[in-house]
């Protein structure tokens, strides 16, 4: 005659005190890390293949985009990590003069960019953020060819305006010659309105390329989308 055991599961069945299996969480650690290196890579290839194959303003527009995109999907630290990373590749690629020129102002754009999108800011104030940060990556960057090369480019600069302001005074018949304060408060004007209109135009193409990869950024103004011809 057979003897039949107890089951120790079944003896547990009935006592609260039994341990229950726990739940398998998946980490996404892994999946983080991936991204954040595939997008660090690709925002240092743009750039990268922009300065030994410029094709105009096309890849300029989506400088700042990857490290963006890594602040919609997994928050400020993959950010910053993405951007610290590109600028290391950088940097090994392309001599630290060069990284650091595409670290400021446009791997720190990406991560303005990234929170104003994620924080659902209206176009407006995410627009005039980043053309001040441009701004002042303009300046810096000035600043730096400057040391490196040993001139004050920002003479040139001035001359550039000075050329320019004279010839429109020139066609509208007035013999104004400007002085060196509204040079200079028009040369930076001109600066600033050249990034209000590249993050425009970043906004727009990020808004036509983000939804497809289902990372959409706020919705533009309704003139924008009058324009464009968009409709949801």
């Amino acid at each position: 005659m057979s003897e039949s055991f107890p089951n120790p599961a079944d003896e547990n069945a009935g006592k609260t005190g039994s341990p229950t299996p726990l739940p398998q969480v998946q980490s996404t650690a892994p999946l983080v890390l991936v991204e954040t290196a595939f997008l660090a890579s690709t925002a240092s290839l743009i750039w990268l293949v922009n300065f030994y194959f410029p094709l105009g303003p096309v890849l300029r527009i989506f400088f700042p985009v990857p490290i963006a995109l890594v602040y919609l999907r997994w928050g400020a630290r993959a950010a910053w990590m993405s951007a610290f990373v590109s600028g290391l590749l950088l940097s090994v690629l392309m001599g630290p003069p060069r990284s650091i020129q595409y670290f400021i102002p446009f791997a720190l754009l990406g991560v303005l960019l990234g929170a104003c999108w994620r924080r659902r800011v209206n176009w407006t104030v995410s627009i005039f953020l980043g053309a001040l940060l441009g701004s002042i990556g303009f300046f810096f960057r000035f600043w730096l060819l400057s040391i490196l090369l040993g001139e004050d480019l920002w003479v040139y600069g001035i001359t550039q305006v000075t050329n320019f302001l004279d010839w429109v005074f020139l066609k509208l018949g007035l013999l104004i010659e400007p002085s060196i304060f509204l040079i200079n408060v028009i040369a930076i004007a001109m600066v600033f309105l050249s990034n209000l209109v590249y993050l425009f135009i970043v906004h727009i193409a990020s808004w036509l390329l983000l939804q497809r990869l289902g990372n959409p950024i706020p919705q533009p103004p309704h003139w924008v989308q009058v324009i464009l011809d968009y409709e949801e």
